[in-house]
């Protein structure tokens, strides 16, 4: 089933994309996801920012276990953007669409320099 993309580059599949768990090994992907946490380099390092997404923020962990009690393989995605010590609105707990290559590193699926749209954001007190 291939996605058409849109004007803005996003696949027309369905309003909100996929969730991470339904990424596809490799090869261009739409996800929908939360922030769960950033990392930013030492000044003395090479520039890049990157940022862990998942499907859900949740206070325990039991939706990440399969019924026998596994991990699900792929319940995270590294996006990492090279060349960039920042990314505006990038933070922990943003709601945000990303469009972009998956590939695996580390084990784990990452996107490089991803297309991204802001959807949600929390709001501190």
């Amino acid at each position: 089933m291939a996605d058409r993309p849109t004007r803005n580059g996003f696949a027309d599949r369905s309003p909100l994309g996929e969730g991470v768990r339904d990424l596809p090994t490799r090869g261009r992907a739409t996800c929908t996801g939360y922030i769960e946490s950033v990392t930013h380099q030492p000044p003395s390092e090479q520039p890049f920012f990157s940022a862990v997404v998942v499907d859900a923020l949740e206070h325990g962990s039991e939706s990440l276990l399969l019924s026998k009690g596994a991990r699900r393989p792929f319940d995270r995605l590294r996006v990492i953007w090279l060349g960039r010590t920042r990314v505006p609105g990038i933070e922990a707990g943003v709601r945000l669409r990303l469009n972009g290559m998956v590939t695996q590193l580390d084990g784990l699926p990452a996107m490089f320099n991803p297309r991204y749209e802001i959807l949600s954001r929390q709001e501190h007190l």
